[in-house]
């Protein structure tokens, strides 16, 4: 059995997330691996959880908060979500 760094449960199905950067991680739910891995986005703070927007090597959950901070750059971000096609 593993341990979950986060909430220190000691379970046997606890997994682990191995990062670009080399990091290793047990876990023994996705919810602690998003407490602990997910970007927080640097306009309203919430935790990416999605795809979410990068913009000049900041974080965003959405084009809206990439606008909100970006200027003339976040302005031409845009969001695919409920965007249909022609």
């Amino acid at each position: 059995m593993a341990t979950c760094e986060v909430c220190g449960n000691d379970y046997w199905m606890a997994f682990e997330v191995r990062t670009v950067s080399g990091d290793v991680h047990t876990f023994d739910s996705f919810e602690c691996a998003i407490h602990r891995l997910a970007p927080i986005c640097e306009h309203c703070q919430i935790k990416i959880v999605g795809h979410g927007v990068e913009v000049n090597g900041r974080f965003f959950c959405c084009g809206h908060c990439a606008r909100a901070v970006e200027g003339d750059v976040g302005a031409e971000i845009r969001d695919a979500v409920g965007a249909r096609p022609a």
